[in-house]
Formats: structure tokens, sequence, C-alpha cells
């Protein structure tokens, strides 16, 4: 008994540090961008440094999981995979960040679940039944989700000004911040759709610490590549403020500090499931926000606040529903990735 609590306390405890650590990760990658750094140059970095600390794990302990032979469809997937979860989905994020805030960038990614939901069940990886009420609950929970990322990105871009002749307010909405909105709804949209990608990869290359460190590799040739062809493979170092000693470091760091991240919620998922891990999601955002307040200065308005309860709302119903379905319990990690089971069980 004595044991079950410790464990309990451990996983708990652990889940709230893992959410301090990525609102942290998201007010560091601000910081940095405003010291001039590009977003490309922090995706070439820091998922370099990924790849240098995933691939000794990969070859220690998933060299027997490795395919025979690549396929040209797998070498397709693995490509896909790659520009999709480090070119595409890392750029935007971090531009999205550089034009709102930090706090908006930890919030977005709570439409996830309920968006890989949605793009599952029309690839008929995820199960749906009408007559089934908690299908109707995942479908609810999605709008939520989506409903409440509107209202916020539309209040956080928003102020009101007071118009001198006719004496009345005038809702405004701030360009950039409408954009980094978008921005952030784009790259939530990929990594959804990378999710239930990798899923089905993974049924085919049944190796995930091996497959994150190849799509790091690919994915930061294919941002190099992106990045030489926009003419700004030298402009972004010269004009930073940071040098390319520290921004190994913060790379090496942020690399290390992620593994392990990943490595607990592994972890946890293992032991008590992916549902209670993915309760602990909100948090980040409320951490972010309080951070974002205390150190940036920043103000959030009810409007947006009620966004983030609409959205936190939806995801919960979404979990829940889920783990009623009888799918939250799980023997082993490693079925979380076979792509015949429900994507969010």
């Amino acid at each position: 008994m004595k044991k079950e609590m410790i464990e309990e306390v451990v996983i708990v405890g652990g889940l709230v540090m893992v959410q301090f650590v990525y609102a942290g990760n998201s007010l560091l990658m601000s910081y940095l961008m405003s010291l001039g750094l590009g977003p490309f140059t922090i995706v070439i970095f820091s998922t370099f440094a990924t790849f240098l600390i995933l691939s000794p794990f990969a070859i220690l302990f998933e060299r027997k999981q490795w395919p025979k032979e690549l396929s040209a469809r797998l070498i397709g997937k693995l490509v896909l995979i790659s520009f999709a979860g480090v070119t595409l989905f890392q750029s935007l994020f971090l531009e999205g960040i550089r034009l709102t805030s930090p706090a908006m960038a930890t919030a977005m990614p709570n439409l996830a679940p309920g968006l890989i939901f949605f793009i599952a069940w029309i690839v008929r990886l995820e199960k749906m039944d009408m007559k089934c009420v908690y299908s109707k609950l995942k479908i609810l929970g999605t709008l939520l989700c989506v409903f409440g990322a509107l209202t916020m990105s539309l209040m956080h871009s928003a102020s009101i000004i007071q118009d001198e002749k006719d004496n009345a307010s005038i809702f405004v909405f701030d360009r950039d911040r409408v954009v980094g909105c978008i921005y952030l709804l784009g790259a939530v949209f990929v990594l959804s759709t990378n999710v239930v990608l990798q899923a089905s990869t993974l049924a085919e290359f049944p190796a995930p610490i091996s497959l994150s460190a190849i799509t790091a590799l690919i994915g930061v040739l294919i941002t190099m590549l992106v990045q030489l062809l926009q003419n700004e493979s030298g402009k972004v170092l010269t004009r930073s403020l940071i040098s390319i000693g520290n921004l190994v470091g913060f790379s090496l760091l942020g690399g290390m500090v992620s593994g392990a991240c990943v490595s607990f919620n592994g972890w946890a998922m293992k032991k008590r499931g992916p549902v209670m891990v993915s309760m602990f999601s909100p948090f980040a955002t409320v951490i972010s926000v309080g951070f974002s307040v205390l150190t940036l200065g920043e103000s959030i308005c009810l409007g947006s606040v009620g966004g983030m309860a609409l959205m936190f709302i939806g995801l919960y119903l979404v979990l829940w529903a889920k783990g009623k379905e009888g799918f939250s319990q799980i023997e082993s990690f490693e079925c979380e990735f076979d792509a015949k089971k429900p994507l969010l069980s």
C-alpha cells in the first residue's frame, strides 16, 4: 500500500513537473527569438540535439526491432513525418509563439486530442458509433475545443479603443496576433495529422525511439534545405545576440530535458494509461499564463480565459469518453503504437 502511494505521488508530481518544463520551453523559445534567432535555426539545432541524444538509445534497445528492408512506401512515410513533424510543425509553432505569446502557444496543443480523433476517424484508425453516447461526447468535446480555440484566438487578438467622435467603443484586431493564432492552429493541425501518420508507420517500423531519431535527422536536413532556399543560412546567426556555443548548449540541454520528459510520460503512460497523462496537459497553459504575467508583464483578458476554459472542457470530454469506452488501460507502452488500435486509447 505504501509503495503504491509513493508511486502515485511520483507519477502525479512528475507529470506536473513535465508541464512546468513544457511551459518553460515556450518561454525560452520566445526569449531566444527575441534575441534574433530565427525559427529555422532553433529547429535545426534543437532537432539535431534530439537526434544525437536518441541515437545511442535506439541502437542499444531497438536494433533488433528495425525492419530488415526499407520499402519505398516506408521511406516516403519517414520523409513525410520528418517534414511535417520537424520542419513544418516546429516552424509554424515557433512563428506562432513569436507573433502571439507563450501562453497562447501552450494552450493551442490542447486541441490535438480532438483533432487526432477526428482525423483518425476519417482514415478509419478510430472507431465511432453514432448510437453510442461516448462517441457523441467525443464529437461534442472536439467541437468545444475548436470553438474555444477560435474564441481564445479572437479575444487574444482584439483590443478595444474609444472613438472620440462618436464616443463609442470599437473592436480592433492586431494583425500580427491574428496571423500568429493562424500559425498555431496550423501547427496543431499538422501535429495531429502527423500523430496519425506515425501510428500507421509504427506498424511497419515498430521502434519508436529509432523512428524519432531517424525523422529528427531527416527533418534537420529538410529544414536546412528550406533555409538555404530562403537564403537565410548565415543571416540568422549574424543578427543574433547569442553565440554559437550558447546555442549549442541550449540545444543539448533542451534535448536532454525533452528526452527525460518523453521518457517519464512513457513510463507514466505504462503505469496509469494515456488518459491520465493527457489530463495534465492544460497545466502547462495555466503555468505559462502565470509565467507570462509575472515575467513578461502580459495581461490576459476574460474572453481568452473563457476560450481556454471551453478548450479544457472539450479536452476532458474527449478523454473521459475515451476512458469510459474501456480503452484507457494498456498492457504496455509499445501497444500505443499499434495502428489497429484507436489512437486516443
